[in-house]
């Protein structure tokens, strides 16, 4: 959490710039690389922190507090480097060159696994050697900082029974291409644009996994239930930033003659927000408690982590509206930062799984049936 504040700090002073102008948090990313922050999960005997995905929940909560975008982008890379530990742990024999290069050459890894999902547009075609790789990808956080993006192809035409590839590719490589596309209502500094890929060649031996078309399989499912958490903590600190500034502005104002401070319905609102704040936090505690150390990524811990983020996600959204109400006609001028975490905290509505998506998952699990939600 020291870490994060400062990093943090770093991100606050040019936040406001970076929503205005959809341009990258460059300055937090060289902030995180020379303070470790990057290598924060990769295992301390392979040159990380060695932090558990409970400890980067409270980082990434703490970090979010300053600045959503600084937050959400370093997520992406953070449940992805949490990936790669459980992989090593499972027996990957790939996982631990990567760890390694985290925490040694500082790479950060991209994803655009909210663009492919279950059903992935982009095609692999067969070579000698491998395959050749075409597509578009969208969604692509922190795409202008990241060394490498992780992602998936399908082997031929996509449809039922089709194969889907997983694997990562340097954006360096020849064929790939980041196109400049992200200007959208919130998190514009995540910069999250579309990464093109034209016969980009991907050696056979760098497949790191393969699943059905339309179904999560197991590369899915090891990403998606390290992802949960750390995403709804992010969209939680946003919240918890909110609520903050709301009750400094609070403490400092009046309404006519009568401090705010003394309102009634001030009161409530505070204590409904810490309410709902404590509520999210336990429910994501409590899905790591429930998922243990020596979890395995199947559909039940998956449904565990996803209704967690999902209480995060939509308490979020509730203690950002109860702050403005707080703050009153101030959280409407853009300089006091508010209506930024209004925006942003919007944007944890579409990760998969989607709050909706969350309950039918839960609950056709619940009625024996392990298959996908749509």
């Amino acid at each position: 959490m020291d870490l994060a504040e400062r990093v943090g700090a770093v991100a606050a002073e040019h936040a406001a710039e970076h929503d205005r102008d959809a341009t990258f948090v460059a300055e937090a990313y060289a902030a995180m690389r020379e303070n470790g922050y990057l290598a924060l999960t990769v295992p301390k005997e392979l040159g990380g922190l060695g932090a558990t995905m409970r400890q980067a929940c409270y980082a990434q909560a703490e970090l979010a507090r300053h600045d959503g975008a600084t937050g959400l982008s370093v997520a992406m890379h953070t449940y992805l480097t949490l990936m790669q530990g459980y992989r090593r742990r499972k027996g990957a024999p790939d996982a631990e060159a990567v760890l390694r290069r985290i925490a040694a050459e500082g790479i950060v890894i991209a994803t655009s696994g909210g663009s492919d999902w279950l059903w992935p547009t982009t095609t692999a075609v067969p070579t000698d050697t491998g395959y050749l790789v075409s597509g578009r990808k969208t969604f692509c956080s922190q795409s202008p900082g990241a060394t490498v993006v992780a992602t998936c192809a399908v082997l031929g035409e996509p449809g039922s029974g089709a194969d889907v590839m997983h694997f990562s590719v340097p954006l360096a490589a020849p064929g790939v291409r980041i196109v400049e596309t992200w200007d959208t209502l919130g998190m514009r500094g995540t910069a999250s644009h579309d990464v093109v890929l034209e016969d980009v060649a991907i050696p056979a031996d760098k497949i790191s996994g393969h699943r059905p078309y339309g179904e999560l399989g197991a590369p899915l499912l090891a990403a998606t239930v390290h992802f949960a958490p750390i995403v709804g903590a992010t969209y939680f600190g946003i919240a918890a930033g909110a609520r903050d500034a709301a009750v400094t502005a609070a403490s400092g104002g009046s309404r006519g003659s009568v401090p705010t401070a003394e309102l009634p319905r001030v009161h409530r609102q505070v204590g409904l927000m810490d309410a709902k704040l404590r509520g999210a936090w336990w429910a994501l505690m409590g899905a790591l408690d429930e998922l243990g150390e020596d979890y395995t990524a199947a559909p039940e811990a998956l449904a565990t982590v996803m209704v967690a983020k999902r209480q995060a996600v939509t308490e979020a959204i509730e203690v950002v509206n109860l702050a403005m109400d707080v703050m009153g006609g101030r959280s409407f001028f853009t300089r006091f930062g508010m209506e930024r975490a209004y925006r942003d905290v919007r944007a944890g509505t579409f990760h998969p799984l989607t709050p909706e998506a969350t309950l039918t998952y839960a609950g056709k699990l619940a009625l024996g049936d392990p298959g996908v939600s749509e």
